[in-house]
């Protein structure tokens, strides 16, 4: 059986966003929040919460149990944002914590993410099957013979 790690990341994460798009509500103030302090624009993805969501789900997966500040540190921007006057060397800022705790919070009460005491949050056993059945349908559906071992 496919697990999440066998399916590559970005086509995994489109094809969890696709899922996700019907289960979360994007906020009112999402399509006027920058995603962090070193961009000058919110992003102008049509699916933008639904990508950061599977996205999220897939890191928290991965790297779980995680926090909220190492997963704003994880989306921010190497630079300032602009890439005018480089003359200076390039400055790391976090991604935005409140979109990285929305998103978190409705994974929560989907049953896809829960919290453990202080060390942070870690995917639950619905949350894990969501990722490896979404992997399954990916690589079935690549045309990849280095992947088909897998299928």
């Amino acid at each position: 059986m496919a697990t999440l790690y066998d399916a590559p990341a970005d086509e995994l994460i489109d094809e969890l966003a696709a899922d996700l798009e019907d289960r979360l509500d994007e906020p009112d103030w999402a399509e006027y929040a920058k995603t962090g302090a070193g961009r000058e624009l919110p992003p102008e993805q049509e699916d933008f919460w639904a990508t950061r969501a599977a996205s999220l789900l897939r890191k928290v997966a991965v790297d779980g149990p995680i926090g909220v500040k190492r997963l704003s540190s994880a989306y921010g921007s190497t630079t300032d944002g602009s890439t005018r006057y480089v003359v200076a060397p390039s400055k790391t800022s976090s991604g935005s914590r409140n979109i990285v705790r929305t998103i978190l919070q409705q994974l929560e009460d989907e049953g896809l993410v829960e919290q453990r005491n202080d060390r942070g949050r870690v995917v639950t056993g619905e949350g894990r099957s969501l990722l490896d059945q979404t992997a399954a349908d990916v690589i079935a559906d690549l045309d990849r013979p280095e992947l088909e071992r897998y299928a």
